[in-house]
């Protein structure tokens, strides 16, 4: 569904801020929703098909908050939180729209008949709310999905903690997923310079949350020389979680499920892979059983001589109790979600008596959000992106990812016409080099 106003031309156009800020906002824009209408669509269906959920519908534009910027989006991003919201599991995110809205005041706005989602996104600012004070129409952006209460105590202590805090496009509504988003200002960060827009949009949940995981104080604390067992390694979270590993000196193991997937894991610089198609042998429950986490634990010592300090787990259910064993004495599992399911059953004689931990992490906070941006900048971390859809085809490029037929980050194009837009330094982009940038389009 294509729409256009004098706003978004001159976004397209590359409009300086004077102009931008003289255009009025559009009434209406196109975004990616899900209804409350369908939330029983898929009762009894084996196969929820997300295609059948996401709709790209026209939306009324939300009046914007004092600590607020409205974002023309110019690109985004799929995440596994946009296939949960579509299949409306593990319960409809309509809950979660209608408890913001009995808080009343301007979180009212969020309970409403459609929930436009996206967790990622890149663009331009194209007005702010009264209280905004570090940021302005015109700039360039990423958007963090952290959407914390920042007049809450424990938000100061770390932004994950407060009550408030939400996963932005799934837990609240006017997501990326669409042409406008409104974010808070507490949300925003520099957009790389080096790279374009869906470059740019696919970065900010996966690579952030992998950081914590793995090298912020609050995660797993990664040091060099560790053994990093990382399930889903051409993944989204697993491809930055490969980068930082390597990036800090340690010795990533990853784990994927066929032989593409493990030669592009190796053009990451990832040096032992596992193929578990090859270790299950045609049983792919082979991994919930111990002479499964047995067989695992001697190949990951046959190609690295030793256990993992650490497992970057995401998986859930049919990979748990695997990591839980897998994990050296003193080990550490951490974990940030369960795609396979959040029940986990595990053998608490491997935690308890070989002294291991579980830690549990969610997101990343700005400060987190910012070091990772930091490193992409740089040209440290390389985008993720292996192919890009447009909001049109947003049901399709979810598909791809429920059906992890995809490697990387899938992005989306909003208001950006095509791809490769939105570069403005190109020495830098050169600088880091094509190849690596499109190390997972290759």
């Amino acid at each position: 569904m294509q729409s256009s106003s004098k706003m978004s031309e001159a976004v397209v156009a590359g409009a300086d801020a004077a102009d931008l800020a003289s255009l009025p906002v559009p009434g209406h824009f196109p975004a990616a929703t899900v209804r409350d209408s369908d939330v029983d669509i898929f009762k009894d269906m084996e196969d929820k098909d997300v295609r059948k959920s996401l709709f790209v519908d026209q939306v009324p534009m939300p009046e914007l908050a004092p600590d607020e910027a409205l974002v023309a989006v110019m690109a985004s991003s799929i995440n596994y939180n946009t296939v949960w919201t579509a299949m409306f599991e593990p319960l409809p995110t309509f809950q979660f729209l209608k408890q913001m809205g009995k808080r009343g005041g301007w979180e009212a706005r969020h309970d409403l008949p459609y929930h436009i989602v996206g967790s990622d996104a890149s663009g331009v600012i194209v007005r702010t709310g009264s209280s905004v004070r570090r940021w302005k129409v015109g700039d360039h952006v990423v958007v963090s999905p952290a959407y914390v209460d920042e007049q809450e105590p424990d938000t100061h202590r770390d932004g994950m903690l407060g009550e408030g805090q939400k996963a932005w496009g799934f837990e609240t509504n006017f997501g990326g997923l669409a042409h406008y988003a409104v974010v808070r200002a507490s949300q925003l960060l520099p957009k790389p310079t080096a790279l374009t827009w869906e470059e740019a949009a696919v970065n900010p949940l996966c690579a952030s949350t992998a950081y914590r995981m793995l090298v912020s104080d609050r995660g797993a604390s990664m040091k060099q020389g560790d053994v990093v067992l990382v399930w889903g390694a051409t993944g989204g979270l697993g491809s930055y979680a490969v980068q930082l590993v390597l990036n800090g000196g340690g010795i990533p193991v990853g784990v994927v499920n066929s032989e593409a997937k493990a030669e592009a894991l190796r053009s990451l610089g990832c040096e032992a892979v596992i193929n578990r198609a090859e270790l299950e042998e045609g049983d792919p429950t082979l991994l919930e059983r111990p002479d499964g986490w047995k067989k695992m634990g001697r190949l990951v010592r046959s190609l690295v001589g030793e256990d993992p300090h650490i497992v970057f787990e995401h998986v859930g259910r049919k990979t748990f109790a695997a990591s839980v064993f897998l994990a050296r004495r003193g080990g550490t599992v951490v974990t940030c979600g369960s795609s396979t399911g959040y029940e986990h059953l595990y053998d608490n004689r491997y935690l308890w008596m070989r002294l291991k931990r579980i830690i549990g992490s969610h997101g990343a906070n700005l400060h987190e959000q910012f070091e990772v941006n930091r490193l992409i900048t740089r040209g440290h971390l390389v985008p993720a992106l292996s192919k890009t859809y447009t909001l049109d085809e947003v049901g399709e490029a979810a598909r791809s990812v429920q059906t992890n037929q995809h490697i990387g980050k899938v992005g989306v194009l909003c208001l950006a016409p095509g791809p490769g837009l939105g570069v403005t330094d190109p020495q830098a982009r050169a600088r880091i080099g094509e190849r690596r940038l499109n190390m997972f389009r290759a």
